[in-house]
């Protein structure tokens, strides 16, 4: 795909997608991707906190993103287990002296105390969320926004970056990839959360999105904003509506595997 013009309609582009997703929709091709850490964990409720953690530090290199989530998962053991026993001093107490880029100890301590207590007061995360669902909205965005504002009070507003609202026009991307993960179920996408349709997905747009956005005609926008996801999201919807993030792990391979 590298070097080519765009195509000129969405025939063409379902062309290049397809020869995309035929290469590079297959298990061998995740690592290196936070995804992985999701397939270590067969319960769904061990699995959605694994989610949240590595979605929320997916920032930087990736090589620098596995090893602090796999310090992370180390560090606590057991998801859920830990999250139901420890309390906020306690976390703050095992994670003494963690930094990664801009988020430090506190801020962990109070993203980690946040989904304890979503888990504590709704039974697991994806409970949490679907109270948050509303028919007839089209996308998971709106539930998505009240779910980040419940976590961010929960957090006492003390979690920094390590959650990001759409309302404020952010793109999402490590909550929109949160959700792809959790929503869709193929041999790339572990899934669980069977109440919610794929069709309801906004793609996760980073750099190596809208870069393949762009070359597909997909969008004309420079900045991976929310209003270029949804651009993005409204032309794949067109090529598989009852998916339409189908293609976005193997849209984002060539530019995640050229950095490794």
């Amino acid at each position: 795909m590298e070097g080519t013009a765009a195509p000129a309609g969405v025939h063409e582009a379902e062309q290049v997608l397809g020869t995309l997703y035929r290469k590079y929709h297959r298990p061998e091709f995740i690592h290196p991707d936070p995804l992985e850490f999701l397939h270590r964990y067969p319960s769904l409720k061990d699995r959605e906190i694994v989610g949240m953690i590595a979605s929320c530090f997916a920032l930087g290199r990736v090589d620098c993103i596995l090893r602090t989530v796999e310090h992370i998962l180390d560090t606590l053991g057991p998801p859920r287990e830990a999250l139901v026993s420890l309390s906020e001093r306690d976390i703050r107490t095992l994670f003494k002296g963690f930094q990664y880029r801009f988020f430090g100890n506190e801020h962990l301590a109070a993203f980690l105390g946040a989904l304890k207590g979503c888990i504590l007061d709704y039974g697991s995360i994806g409970c949490c969320f679907s109270s948050f669902v509303q028919q007839g909205e089209g996308t998971l965005l709106p539930a998505l926004g009240r779910f980040i504002e419940y976590l961010s009070s929960m957090a006492g507003g003390r979690q920094g970056m390590l959650l990001c609202s759409p309302e404020k026009g952010s793109a999402c991307k490590r909550h929109m990839l949160f959700l792809r993960w959790m929503v869709r179920s193929d041999d790339i996408d572990p899934g669980g959360w069977t109440a919610f349709s794929p069709a309801a997905l906004v793609v996760p747009v980073d750099t190596h999105m809208l870069a393949a956005g762009r070359r597909l005609g997909f969008t004309r926008r420079s900045q991976a904003d929310l209003k270029t996801a949804l651009e993005i999201t409204g032309a794949l919807r067109m090529i598989c509506p009852e998916d339409p993030v189908k293609y976005d792990f193997s849209m984002t391979r060539p530019g995640i595997r050229r950095e490794n």
